[in-house]
């Protein structure tokens, strides 16, 4: 069997088991209503690619639904306040994603609709190589090799990719590229993100029920979970500071964080910076701050511990926000701060 008849014969395998299983997913269109004439509507999957970054499927459904409810279409986005987008987002994680979504709102409709090609949407704010791939072949049909993890994955043991990621990825790409066919390129790409997703798992991959296990190199050599590799992950530094929480029964004082840098943009609590050296004690203003204890969180590049520091709030103090709306609106890390000092805050209510 040729090359080109082993790459044509896997595309077409794959597309036969994703007619049958395919997941259900409230951003696609079913390969049934596609053949009917349905056309994907590039506005949901945009969204769903943006919000699909290093964040699962099962997370990012309720999110995706909610923002599809506020903002139905991309007009309605770009014309959102941008601290609404921002605290709609609030616990999704990975805040430059949302400004990138908003600004990159504004953008197609400044440009009346969403480029048709990957190199086109590429020039949009947030938007790299894998998402404008992913939109160009979902949504428009462009043969577009879509290489996320589950797609790194697959590639990696069909074709026995031994070298570690990420120095694999560019011959990962060009297997992906290769199998990529003309017809149904859509389709095709989220039959191997769902094939990844449901068979070809991280670990204990399911190879009796895959439908290119005679054709999978890694599977016949008996190797398949152990690929791809990867390089050793380098350790995360930790940081440290200190975090303010200035709260009444129903109140808590609140400052916006600057749009650059980590939650640009994002409802906060006032704080410290975050260092690797000891932070200096510096809370927005004099008072009886009572330490609660302490929040741990990790981003991308370290991970944060953070002093809990909380006090009454003041009268007539300005940027007060209702406590659950706070909640509700800040990164993860704030929220876990507004949690933990709440229990103190009922203990002194009911001493009083």
């Amino acid at each position: 069997m040729t090359q080109d008849h082993l790459t044509k014969t896997t595309a077409e395998t794959l597309l036969a088991w994703y007619d049958r299983h395919h997941r259900t997913l409230p951003w696609r269109i079913s390969p049934a209503d596609r053949r009917a004439g349905a056309v994907p509507d590039p506005y949901r999957v945009w969204l769903s690619e943006v919000m699909l970054q290093q964040t699962t499927v099962a997370t990012v459904v309720g999110y995706f639904e909610a923002f599809l409810a506020r903002w139905p279409n991309v007009e309605d986005l770009a014309n959102a306040p941008n601290e609404d987008v921002m605290a709609a987002w609030a616990g999704l994680g990975y805040y430059s994603r949302a400004r990138n979504l908003h600004a990159c709102a504004k953008e197609v409709v400044a440009r009346g609709g969403f480029p048709k090609t990957a190199e086109e949407l590429i020039d949009l704010p947030g938007i790299g190589p894998y998402t404008a791939a992913a939109i160009a072949a979902i949504a428009f049909d462009e043969p577009a090799a879509v290489m996320d993890g589950n797609v790194e994955r697959v590639m990696a043991r069909l074709f026995a990719v031994s070298d570690p990621l990420p120095n694999s990825k560019e011959s990962l790409r060009a297997h992906a590229s290769r199998l990529t066919p003309r017809l149904r390129p859509g389709d095709y790409a989220q039959a191997v993100m769902d094939l990844g997703a449901t068979i070809c798992t991280p670990r204990r991959p399911a190879c009796v029920l895959c439908c290119v296990r005679e054709a999978c190199k890694a599977h016949s050599l008996g190797i398949a979970e152990t690929l791809p590799r990867k390089a050793p992950k380098k350790v995360k530094p930790i940081r440290t500071g200190e975090v303010y929480i200035a709260q009444s029964s129903t109140h808590v004082l609140t400052v916006r964080r600057p749009n650059k840098g980590l939650l640009g943009g994002m409802l906060a609590l006032p704080s410290t910076d975050w260092a690797e050296t000891a932070p200096n004690h510096t809370p927005p203003f004099d008072g009886t701050w009572i330490p609660v204890g302490e929040v741990r969180h990790t981003f991308t590049h370290f991970h944060l511990k953070l002093r809990v520091f909380t006090s009454d709030l003041p009268p007539c103090s300005l940027d007060v926000v209702q406590r659950e709306d706070a909640e509700s609106a800040m990164p993860t890390v704030f929220a876990k701060a507004l949690r933990l000092a709440n229990p103190v805050l009922k203990t002194k209510n009911d001493a009083t």
